[in-house]
Order: C-alpha cells, then sequence, then structure tokens
C-alpha cells in the first residue's frame, strides 16, 4: 500500500510539473540578458562584458584568485585569497584609475568570508578561515594584532575525514543581534555523516562576537555560500549549492536530461532551529509553486525508503538555475541597479562545472517586496554577463561576490581572471 501511495504521488507530482527541465528553460530565457548592452571592459584589452544601459565597467584592481570582499569604514576594499592565505586592502586612486593593492593580513588558512564589525566603537574585519575565524582591529589601512575567535572548526585537516573536505572554505556575517554568524559546508555531494557530526557540518552556527556561546542555529544547508542579514530585518538569508547527480525521483535513474536542471540552487530563509532537507530531501522546481516556495523530493539515494519526512522540513524560499554556483550575496538598495524596489539582493553565479551545457557565469539580481521582504518575482535580473561564450562553451572570467562602493558602484571580483571590477554608472 505505502508503494502504491508513494507511486501516486510521484504521478502527481510529474502531472504539476512544467516538463522535466522546462522550469529551468523558463528561468533561463527569464533571465535574458537582451535587455543589457555590450560594453569593454576598461583595462582589459579585448574583453567585453554585458551591463545595464547607462553603465560602464573597469578593471579595479588585480588581485589573483580574488574571492569574496568587504568595504571598510573608510571606503577601502578588502579582498580574500584563499590560495596565497592572504588578504588584500585596495584603496581609490584619486585619478579614479585602477587601485592601489597592498597585502593587510597574511598567514592565513584559506581565508574566505570577511565582514566587518564594531567593538567598543572601533572597526575590526573578521575573516573566516577553514579551521575558524580571526579578527583583526582596522587601524587606518593596517591590521592590529590577529586575535582568535573561534576556532576548531571542521576542515580537510580534521582527522576523522582523512584529508577529505569539499566545502571547507567558511564564510560568515553579523545579525543585528550582535551575534557572528558562520556557514559550515558539507564534507560531500550527499553523505549521512554530515548530519551526526559535532559540530554539524552543512549547517549554520553562531558564537558571541568573541566566539563564545556556539549554537546550532539550522541546518541541512548542504553548501551555503552568502550569508547576509536583510537590511534592518532580523532575517538570515543564505545562497545555497544543490547536490550533483541526483537521481530521477520518479524512476530512480541518474541521467543528464535530468541532473542538468536538478535540483535547483537555492536561497533559503534561515530560520533558528530550522532544517532544510539536506542530504534527505531536495527542492523541486516542477511543481505549481514554480521557483518560489519550493517543496521538496526525496534524495533516493539517501532517503529511498521515505524514513524522513520531506514534509517536515524548511522549504527553500527560492530556486535558482541547477548548477549555477550561486555564492555571493548582498543587499543593495534597489536604485544602484535601476530597479524601483527598496532593496535588491546581488548574486554572483560562479558557473557550472558538471552541467551539459553551461550556466551562470554572471552576476544577477532578486528584487524583494518592499513590505514582506521577500522575493518579489520568480526569476532573477542579469545585471552583468559575458564571462561565458554560450557558443563556444568557453568561459574567461568566473564572478565570485559583489559588494556595493559608498559613491554607488559595485565591486565584483573575479578568481580566474585575477580580477575585481567596478561596475558604475555613467549618467
Amino acid at each position: 500500500m505505502r508503494s502504491h501511495l508513494r507511486a501516486v504521488t510521484v504521478a502527481v507530482l510529474l502531472a504539476m510539473c512544467f516538463g522535466c527541465g522546462s522550469a529551468q528553460k523558463a528561468q533561463t530565457a527569464a533571465q535574458s540578458d537582451s535587455h543589457l548592452q555590450h560594453v569593454a571592459v576598461a583595462g582589459m584589452q579585448g574583453r567585453e562584458l554585458n551591463v545595464p544601459p547607462g553603465f560602464a565597467v573597469a578593471v579595479y584592481a588585480r588581485i589573483r584568485g580574488a574571492r569574496f570582499m568587504a568595504v571598510a569604514p573608510d571606503g577601502a576594499l578588502l579582498v580574500t585569497n584563499p590560495e596565497s592565505g592572504t588578504v588584500s586592502i585596495v584603496r581609490r586612486n584619486a585619478s579614479g584609475a585602477e587601485g592601489a593593492v597592498a597585502t593587510y593580513a597574511g598567514g592565513l588558512k584559506l581565508p574566505h568570508g570577511v565582514v566587518f564589525h564594531q567593538l567598543n566603537g572601533k572597526p575590526y574585519l573578521y575573516v573566516a578561515e577553514s579551521n575558524g575565524v580571526v579578527r583583526f582591529a582596522y587601524e587606518n589601512g593596517r591590521a592590529g594584532a590577529r586575535q582568535q575567535i573561534v576556532s576548531g572548526l571542521p576542515d580537510a585537516s580534521s582527522p576523522e575525514l582523512h584529508g577529505a573536505y569539499g566545502h571547507e572554505l567558511k564564510n560568515i556575517t553579523f545579525g543585528p543581534d550582535g551575534r557572528l554568524y558562520v556557514d559550515l559546508g558539507s564534507t560531500c555531494n550527499v553523505c549521512i555523516s554530515d548530519t551526526k557530526s559535532e559540530p554539524r557540518r552543512a549547517a549554520i552556527y553562531s558564537y558571541d562576537e568573541n566566539g563564545r556561546g556556539a549554537h546550532l542555529f539550522a541546518e541541512g544547508i548542504r553548501n551555503g555560500e552568502g550569508v547576509r542579514f536583510f537590511p534592518g530585518a532580523n532575517d538570515l538569508w543564505v545562497t545555497v549549492n544543490g547536490r550533483d547527480d541526483m537521481p530521477d525521483p520518479s524512476n530512480g535513474k541518474v541521467y543528464a536530461q535530468y541532473v542538468d536542471d536538478h535540483p535547483p540552487d537555492s536561497l533559503l530563509l534561515a530560520r533558528d532551529g530550522g532544517n532544510y532537507g539536506w542530504p534527505f530531501c531536495q527542492p523541486s522546481q516542477d511543481t505549481s509553486t514554480g521557483w518560489l516556495d519550493m517543496p521538496f523530493v526525496r534524495d533516493l539515494d539517501m532517503n529511498h525508503d521515505g524514513r524522513v519526512d520531506c514534509s517536515k522540513m524548511d522549504r527553500h524560499a527560492m530556486g535558482l538555475a541547477a548548477h549555477s554556483a550561486a555564492l555571493g550575496l548582498e543587499f543593495v538598495p534597489g536604485s544602484l541597479v535601476g530597479d524601483p524596489h527598496k532593496t535588491v539582493a546581488l548574486i554572483t553565479f560562479r558557473g557550472s562545472w558538471n552541467r551539459s551545457r553551461k550556466t551562470g557565469y554572471k552576476v544577477v539580481y532578486i528584487p524583494f517586496d518592499d513590505q514582506t521582504h521577500r522575493p518579489a518575482q520568480q526569476t532573477p535580473v542579469d545585471l552583468v554577463t559575458g564571462w561565458l561564450d554560450d557558443a563556444t562553451q568557453k568561459e574567461w572570467g568566473r564572478p565570485v561576490d559583489a559588494v556595493a562602493a559608498a559613491d554607488g558602484s559595485i565591486y565584483i571580483s573575479d578568481d580566474t581572471s585575477g580580477i575585481v571590477y567596478r561596475l558604475y554608472r555613467t549618467k
């Protein structure tokens, strides 16, 4: 009887489905960059990107492996490079040309997420390493003494993991409650061990500003990347990279036509005590709700017998094209990108590595409803594209993060080209 009911459930879901892959195709079509214009990237010979009319883009800094960024109170830009173990500082030149780059801090272990926080009226830069969090007093662009805030986080050096940790780079943010939030990615594509580990992996923890009072905030988040609170609210939003090689829940088979579009990457609203399904339940865009408030389907690799009830998991607020590698997340005024909404979410797609046809390789934004503070539409809007040549399927850059400068321009990091771009208005 249970098998019969499961079969009926799958049939109903398929009947509601927009067609395997068609939902992703619909989002891809809606994300068309036809409203953008080709512009030369100032400072890069022979390179062009697509940006909105009235905008231009230029090389702002050359930093090998540039990843996540934070803007200092004085306007300087801090940029992490996990490979070199450094945080660079970039200062604007008076001439408006490329910024001056120097090393702010070195000797770090895979530094990734960065965020500023005020302590007793003094700014500190917090840096997420693969095994902990450190901070430095920000002293007129110079780093104060290194202070260890959180230690002992799992990474590839953890004895029980034997050198294997698929998503060991950490991301961080501060909430309006003054607590530090740290994302711990999964060690694997899908596995049970991360749901039983201590500390829990594929989860978000919070700490006080000095690294005390560790609290498991949310779990079941495979690979959270961007972590940011909505301005003026206690809402923590997270960009999530979905699993690879997912079996089709209707037949248990793994094939490109299904895997290419499932499960979606996502943007979720994390709550204290929430569980977001991974690895037992995966969000699906193939139902009547489309890309918003997506229900789950069982992951047949991890939850074939349905022992974990997916209806009790917290839904992901919005789906994003599968395998896009949604990384950076930043809330900015809609006016910065010419959108009428008060606030939009900038999201950076680093791009797919295992899809039949590549997707991502761009910066998008999602308008948020001014009243509900939730996504106002089913699909993101392309802001900057052009790193991928769709015809040849060759890319020349992979954007990672996007943050707003005090003057209204937007910095975009690219770890493949080793560039930080500056997107700015020309009129």
